[in-house]
């Protein structure tokens, strides 16, 4: 990974995420903002009563692809979790917690 790629992931900002249709199998692709806390890539939505099919997907198949698009443009391959735990979501998301699904993604 260059070092154009390092900082873009250090700032957080909207990205198109890919993940696999939890029921076709086929690639779900979602823009998105993420964020950079603690050296990992955050990803939360906004509230809602049903869950957002970006994080189904991810709970039935933790690869997806980042697609940075701004300054820099690449796309990263990763796998993601969901975040379920109350505790560890604020701990990631601080004031932005209220979200009811976040998803941390390594690489």
């Amino acid at each position: 990974m260059n070092d154009a790629i390092r900082a873009a992931l250090t700032q957080g900002g909207l990205i198109d995420l890919t993940t696999t249709g939890r029921r076709t199998g086929e690639p779900r692709r979602v823009e998105i903002v993420f964020h950079a806390i603690d050296g990992r890539i955050v990803i939360s939505g906004m509230p809602r009563r049903e869950k957002r099919a970006w994080l189904a997907n991810i709970e039935a198949d933790p690869r997806v692809t980042i697609h940075l698009k701004r300054d820099v443009v690449a796309d990263l391959p990763g796998a993601a979790r969901v975040v379920t735990d109350e505790a560890e979501r604020r701990a990631l998301l601080g004031p932005r917690s209220r979200a009811p699904g976040a998803a941390t993604t390594s690489r």
